[in-house]
């Protein structure tokens, strides 16, 4: 069985450098965390602002449901494992959570 070590570059070093280590890694899981929910606000904006059916639609559907998919992801990763918030404060419609197995 294997264990996971620092690099070799900080063995010799002291907590404090871990802990700045551990911090950049959280602050770019938070910035990761923003993008995503960009991406989101952005799929979301064009899928409501389209007007009519047909394949346009169904792309933007698609792409509304990866962006969706994706945040999630990536929230869970954060360790935010309940949605519900963030369904409701994007306002993410019932088709696009439909098509993620979550409605």
């Amino acid at each position: 069985m294997s264990s996971v070590r620092p690099p070799s570059i900080l063995s010799n070093r002291s907590e404090q450098t871990l802990n700045v280590l551990e911090y950049e890694f959280l602050a770019e899981k938070a910035a990761a965390l923003g993008r995503a929910g960009d991406r989101v606000g952005e799929a979301l904006g064009k899928l409501a602002a389209h007007q009519g059916d047909g394949d346009e639609r169904r792309v933007l559907l698609k792409a509304a449901a990866d962006a969706v998919y994706a945040y999630f992801i990536q929230r869970e990763l954060c360790g935010l494992r309940k949605h519900d918030d963030a369904i409701r404060d994007y306002g993410i419609p019932r088709e696009v959570l439909v098509r993620l197995g979550a409605a």
